[in-house]
């Protein structure tokens, strides 16, 4: 499975050609995760004028529609957070969405917070578009 951070549908909303191809690999292959904190993060990021709201919400919808969005109702993904984020120094919603894509599978992240890259996890991939 393949996880996608928040910062992965930004460099896809500016045309990131590496995020592009990935993003049409996803809807082929059908099998990417993605955090509902992310959700929150594209909603933010456009109220704040970062994004435009009309792309936020079209990106949400497809992500609604392509990826498995992973709601963290589960004490066992928080205490995991908990521990990413004391271990790493990794911010707690950062922490959080980390461990809702590693508890449910992800073998590969794209993201393009370095801070990320901290976490080291057997069997993980941590990849940052902005190095690719």
């Amino acid at each position: 499975m393949t996880g996608l951070d928040t910062g992965f549908f930004v460099e896809l909303l500016k045309g990131n050609p590496s995020a592009v191809e990935l993003w049409k690999n996803m809807i082929e292959n059908n099998d990417s995760l993605v955090s509902c904190l992310t959700l929150y993060e594209l909603k933010r990021l456009a109220l704040k004028g970062f994004i435009e709201l009309s792309a936020s919400d079209s990106v949400t919808e497809a992500i609604m529609a392509i990826c498995k969005v992973i709601w963290i109702n589960d004490p066992g993904t928080l205490f995991t957070a908990a521990g990413i984020a004391h271990g790493t120094g990794i911010p707690a919603m950062d922490s959080l969405i980390l461990a809702g894509l590693t508890d449910n599978g992800a073998r590969v992240i794209y993201t393009t917070d370095s801070h990320l890259e901290n976490f080291k996890k057997k069997g993980l991939k941590i990849l940052n578009l902005r190095r690719r």
